[in-house]
């Protein structure tokens, strides 16, 4: 059975965003693949994905960044999106790292609204956390599995099973090499998927190697600190840092590299918990790690030189001239743009970019400017209110919590606490006691007999978090009481309990100010974004994936061009159709050529007859096709049923090999022995398939010769 399968790029595709999102259509099932948030295209990614957010029945992500988790927030929050979204551990972990410093960089700078912090809690009470190579079925008929993909810790390949016959992969951003702290991309168990959806991202560019690449950050390093410069790293919050916090670390603890006389540190809001994170994933990291932790009984995270700071006041604690990692990568907002702005007038200084950025942003000017020496930032604080704002803003504060108040007020139930026993001991009944209510009690009388009421306790699910570890302890449950004698209760008199001071929480305000930065110091960029480069990804599509169809985003459009135009000249791949769509583009990626998706009126399905065919129910319709529009305007094919059924011809389904054949008609009392090919039944009847391979009987007509017939009527689906 072929399903109906539709793409839509919502974002990142034929374009410069590095942000993705995609809906994949499976029947009538939709999975949100990633969500990665551009905050200059939020707007139009909103008006793309409105008309499916109430249809969406689970999300899939690939990798905990901004770029692929970013805009989950937003939608859980703001757009009422509410299903399951499906990801491994490590994203499960380093998400919220992501999200939090993301959301603490913006909010520190500017009115950052698009979500907030509970939103972000939110979305992670809908994740459903995965293994590697673990199945799980998400809607009838479709299962998941999550395999290795590399470039981060977690990065996941998506499989998407339908029914058991075609299988969907969803392949973005993979890196088949391996590095110091993961594993690379596992394509053992992808081979000839129906559908390939994969990125152009890197079709048209090329690494250098690694070696290479690590002697050039080094001799950099070296350079810098040597003519007393701080190096400033720009790098993300929780992904590809790991893999550069590993390679500095051990140049540190090599005594012949020169480098143990300077500072090294990670500066960001959530420096510590990735650090602590990280350490205890060590099955999710590369062979290398986990041999070196089995055998040493070291950590690989846990170091020796690596100062970890959360603030720009800590970091001047550190002894210049140090190395410095810091987010966020493109500069937008957070610590390395604030030092940007303080530190690019140095010349000994020098700043590196790990990552490529889209061209509106300030890394990618900042790289592209090598003619003009100043650059225009743009750096927000936020400062306490003070005068006039203050006094307006306690006033509005002081009216929102008195309406809260008569709210509260309004909403208190109307029997006093103090009444009297009787009806205390009611209400007390109603409300605590799962019995049934006495009829005299009953305040309302009916004249109709009515069922006894049982009223229930009110009761409130308290959710249980949970770590690595297990169940979070809370210390309150374990706290013994002192107990006092009744004498001192008796004598003692009652003393004033001194109620604490609640910490008042200052306002603040955001202010921006622009700025012209002479950049004097050295900028340079060196790749560590860890993703297989073009010549990689051609040679892993036409090898081992050999997809039957592809689908091709997230690359510009000299890049998706030109991969199309290489997958559809290979020989070895044996591609048959190539998707390359548009923003907003729906392409339909159905094998089969002319299979409709249909619905049913009523009518239609109360008169049809089925009859089960192996795992299917099948049945005979005959009625009359017509476009109508839903609730949404979406045009919808529906069959009417007609007034009079012609008649037609009984269709024989599922022809049942003579074997089984026998195997029934022994069950059922009948002699059945093969001879010469032919089934003879208790000598009176043969069974025999002719040249068309149908079934036919020849004997005498008698009742072993019907009821040899209706047996074997009985093993076919008659519609």
């Amino acid at each position: 059975m072929t399903s109906i399968i539709k793409f839509t790029p919502l974002l990142g595709a034929l374009d410069t965003s590095t942000a993705i999102s995609y809906l994949l259509k499976v029947d009538q099932y939709t999975l949100l693949l990633d969500c990665g948030l551009d905050v200059t295209k939020l707007s139009e990614f909103t008006a793309r994905i409105m008309p499916h957010i109430n249809h969406i029945n689970a999300v899939l992500v690939s990798y905990p960044d901004i770029d692929h988790i970013g805009a989950l927030p937003y939608l859980y929050g703001k757009l009422g999106l509410d299903c399951p979204i499906y990801g491994t551990v490590p994203l499960f972990n380093m998400g919220q790292m992501f999200l939090y410093d993301f959301y603490q960089s913006k909010n520190s700078s500017e009115d950052f609204n698009i979500f907030t912090l509970d939103d972000v809690d939110n979305v992670f009470d809908h994740f459903q956390q995965m293994k590697y190579s673990q199945t799980i079925s998400i809607c009838p008929g479709i299962a998941i599995t999550p395999y290795g993909a590399g470039h981060m810790i977690g990065g996941t390949l998506w499989k998407i099973l339908k029914d058991d016959e075609e299988d969907i992969v969803y392949a973005v951003d993979f890196n088949h090499k391996k590095e110091r702290h993961l594993n690379g991309a596992v394509f053992s168990n992808i081979t000839r998927p129906s559908l390939l959806i994969t990125d152009a991202y890197n079709a048209t560019f090329e690494y250098k190697k690694r070696r290479k690449r690590d002697q050039e950050l080094i001799s950099t390093i070296l350079e810098t600190v040597r003519c007393d410069g701080n190096v400033i790293i720009v790098v993300d919050t929780a992904g590809r840092v790991l893999e550069l916090m590993q390679l500095l670390e051990q140049l540190w603890r090599n005594a012949e590299s020169g480098l143990s006389a300077y500072s090294l540190a990670l500066l960001n809001n959530v420096g510590y918990n990735v650090v602590d994170f990280a350490k205890n994933m060590l099955e999710w990291m590369s062979d290398t790690v986990t041999k070196q932790f089995e055998e040493q009984r070291s950590y690989p995270f846990h170091f020796k030189h690596l100062n970890l700071c959360h603030s720009l006041q800590e970091l001047e604690n550190i002894p210049s001239p140090y190395v410095l990692l810091t987010s966020i990568a493109d500069l937008s907002c957070g610590f390395a743009r604030n030092l940007l702005a303080v530190s690019a007038e140095c010349p000994e200084n020098c700043f590196i970019i790990t990552q490529r950025t889209k061209p509106d942003t300030l890394a990618s000017k900042l790289l592209s400017n090598t003619s003009n020496n100043t650059i225009d930032i743009t750096i927000g604080k936020r400062v306490p209110l003070e005068g006039r704002e203050l006094d307006e803003f306690l006033s509005k504060a002081a009216i929102k919590n008195k309406q809260e108040v008569v709210m509260d007020v309004d909403t208190e139930p109307l029997v006093d606490e103090d009444t009297d026993e009787e009806q205390e001991d009611d209400i007390t009944l109603a409300q605590k006691h799962d019995v049934p209510i006495p009829e005299e009690t009953q305040q309302k009388k009916s004249f109709f007999k009515q069922h006894k009421v049982y009223p229930m306790f009110p009761y409130h699910e308290e959710k249980i978090k949970w770590d690595d570890y297990g169940e979070f302890i809370k210390a309150d449950h374990y706290l013994i009481e002192e107990e006092t004698k009744e004498d001192d209760v008796e004598t003692a008199a009652p003393k004033a309990v001194p109620v604490p001071e609640m910490p008042i929480e200052i306002p603040t305000k955001c202010v921006t100010s622009r700025i012209k930065a002479q950049v004097n110091c050295r900028v340079k960029f060196i790749d560590f974004e860890g993703r297989s480069d073009g010549e990689s990804i051609k040679r892993i599509l036409a090898a081992v994936l050999k997809p039957r169809q592809m689908v091709i985003v997230h690359g510009t459009p000299d890049a998706s061009r030109h991969l199309a135009e290489f997958c559809r000249d290979s020989k070895d791949m044996g591609v048959t159709q190539i998707f390359v769509p548009g923003l907003g583009e729906t392409v339909d990626a159905t094998s089969e050529r002319h299979i409709y998706q249909v619905k049913l009126k009523d009518a239609v399905v109360t008169a049809a007859k089925f009859s089960t065919a192996k795992d299917a129910e099948l049945a005979w319709i005959d009625a009359v096709i017509e476009q109508q529009l839903n609730n949404e305007n979406e045009s919808v094919t529906m069959l009417e049923p007609l007034t009079e059924r012609p008649f037609h011809t009984p269709v024989f389904i599922n022809e049942p090999r003579l074997s089984d054949v026998r195997q029934v008609l022994l069950k059922n009392g009948i002699q059945a022995e093969f001879n010469g090919g032919v089934l003879v039944c208790n000598n009176k009847v043969a069974v025999r398939r002719n040249e068309s391979g149908k079934i036919q009987f020849e004997g005498v007509v008698c009742d072993d010769y019907y009821k040899i017939r209706s047996l074997v009527y009985g093993m076919y689906a008659i519609i």
